[in-house]
């Protein structure tokens, strides 16, 4: 991928390792397009950075992806560069009255919700990269999340089967897999011990400056070339504490 001269549409990209990925293309020169579903962020991030474009969307309901993409198609055309970043995280257990319901919400902004933009945004004549934002617990799941862990594992083997199907199109797909990271992602605080977005993002900048299509940092990297035996041992000394 190249690192300038994009337009770009980051799904999520107000908030997070979202933000943290707009803020990394505009300084190289790209052009930005963030939809996500809170009105009042993706505010704060046009008063801060005034040449992003906006979109309020809730990715979770099907007429709005659509909606979104004949906006896209009528008035941004030249997108090359989608970023399936949107995601939610419950911590939730089975048992819990609202488990089906929150199970619900987040499959379809994990695994519908990019599955359906895919479908749609390769349509587009100037779309040249698909990058798809998965987890390290698409490999080792941690049970107190474990629908989430279980989208992401879904995003990661469809991940690895568009790059093979999307070759023949001229379309380059880059999966970045992330490690727990100090976002509010499932809640404020949960995960305030990880490193910062800062450390994450200049890692991914390097890497995608070195060509690299699998981008991950930290844990999330030996996690990815893990063995059964490796997993096993990770997934019992994170599910036990």
């Amino acid at each position: 991928m190249k690192i300038t001269g994009n337009k770009i549409l980051i799904t999520g990209g107000a908030s997070g390792i979202g933000l943290g990925l707009t803020e990394m293309f505009l300084s190289e020169k790209n052009s930005v397009i963030v939809c996500g579903r809170r009105k009042e962020i993706l505010e704060q991030l046009q008063q801060k950075h005034p040449s992003v474009v906006t979109r309020e969307c809730d990715l979770s309901k099907e007429e709005e992806r659509v909606r979104l993409f004949e906006w896209i198609k009528e008035c941004h055309s030249d997108v090359n560069v989608l970023i399936n970043n949107a995601g939610i995280q419950n911590w939730v257990t089975v048992e819990q009255e609202d488990f089906f319901s929150k199970a619900k919400n987040e499959i379809a902004i994990n695994i519908e919700a990019p599955i359906h933009l895919t479908s749609l945004f390769i349509k587009l004549n100037q779309l040249s990269t698909i990058m798809n934002v998965t987890s390290g617990l698409s490999f080792c799941p941690l049970t107190k999340v474990a629908v989430y862990s279980a989208t992401k594992a879904f995003f990661h083997s469809f991940t690895m089967s568009m790059k093979k199907e999307l070759e023949a199109k001229n379309i380059e797909v880059i999966e970045l897999i992330p490690p727990a990271i100090n976002t509010d992602l499932g809640g404020k605080g949960l995960h305030d011990y990880a490193p910062p977005v800062s450390e994450l993002i200049a890692s991914i900048y390097n890497q995608l400056k070195e060509g690299k299509t699998t981008l991950t940092f930290g844990m999330s990297d030996a996690m990815s070339k893990a063995g059964p035996e490796q997993i096993q041992i990770a997934f019992d000394r994170m599910n036990n504490q």
